[in-house]
C-alpha cells in the first residue's frame, strides 16, 4: 500500500508539480484487507463468526482432504455450486432442501462439508483438480514449499533464480521479482550478503577510521 501511495503521488506530481507526504501503517493495511467482512459490519452491523478455512458466506468454499493431500475449492454462487455437485457425483445434493440455496448451505455447512469430504477422499489432489477444472469450478492444490517451486507455472514464470557467489556458499537460489516489465525487465545481480560483509564499508561511510574499525574488531564489538 505504501508503494501504491508513492506511485499515486508521483502521478499526481506530474499534474500539480508538487510533492506530498505519503503515510500508511500495518493497522491501516490490515483493516483495509478486511474487505467485505468489514463492510458487513459497517453496513449491516453483522459481526462475522470465525469460520476457519470455510468462506463465511459462499458455501462450499474451503479446504478439503483428498487421498494424498488437500485441495481448496471455491464453489460460490448457485451455478458453480450445481456444477461442483455434479462433477463430484453429488447430484442429489442439489434438490435437497438443506442445500438448495446459498443461505441453506451456509446454515448447514458442517453437514455438507462431511459429505464433500467423503467424495474428496476417493481421488488424489491432481485428479480432482483436473475434474473440477473441466467442470468450471475454481479450485487449486494446497502445496507445501516443494510443491510451490516444482509447480510448472512457477517454473515457467522463473520465480526462482540461481546466483553464483564468490564465497563458500557457491550457488544460492533466491525468489525472483514478482513483476515483469517488458522494456526494462528486472534481474538479480548480487547474492544476499554474508553476515557482516558490509560492516567496514558502512562504518567508514559514517566517519570511522580504518584504525578505529580494527580496534572494534579486536574488542569483539563487531
Amino acid at each position: 500500500f505504501a508503494a501504491i501511495g508513492i506511485l499515486t503521488a508521483l502521478l499526481e506530481r506530474e499534474v500539480s508539480g508538487k510533492g506530498q507526504e505519503v503515510q500508511t501503517s500495518l493497522l491501516q493495511a490490515q483493516v483495509f484487507m478486511l474487505d467485505f467482512q468489514g463492510a458487513r459490519y459497517l453496513n449491516e452491523g453483522e459481526i462475522p463468526a470465525q469460520a476457519g478455512n470455510n468462506h463465511p458466506t459462499s458455501i462450499p468454499t474451503g479446504v478439503f482432504k483428498c487421498k494424498d493431500g488437500f485441495i481448496n475449492i471455491a464453489a460460490s454462487g448457485q451455478a458453480i455450486w450445481e456444477r461442483f455437485a455434479r462433477a463430484v457425483g453429488g447430484e442429489a445434493w442439489i434438490a435437497l432442501p438443506a442445500y438448495k440455496t446459498g443461505r441453506d448451505r451456509s446454515k448447514n455447512r458442517d453437514a455438507l462439508n462431511v459429505e464433500i469430504d467423503k467424495k474428496m477422499k476417493s481421488k488424489t489432489v491432481t485428479d480432482w483438480v483436473d475434474v473440477l477444472n473441466a467442470a468450471g469450478v475454481p479450485c487449486g492444490p494446497i502445496n507445501d514449499m516443494k510443491g510451490v517451486f516444482t509447480d510448472p507455472q512457477v517454473k515457467h514464470l522463473k520465480l526462482a533464480e540461481a546466483i553464483e557467489t564468490t564465497d563458500s556458499r557457491g550457488t544460492v537460489c533466491v525468489i525472483a521479482q514478482p513483476v515483469t516489465l517488458s522494456r526494462t525487465p528486472s534481474r538479480t545481480v548480487l547474492p544476499p550478503p554474508e553476515r557482516g560483509e558490509h560492516t567496514d564499508a558502512i562504518l567508514k561511510e559514517h566517519g570511522f577510521a580504518k584504525s578505529e574499525i580494527s580496534t572494534l574488531r579486536k574488542q569483539g564489538v563487531i
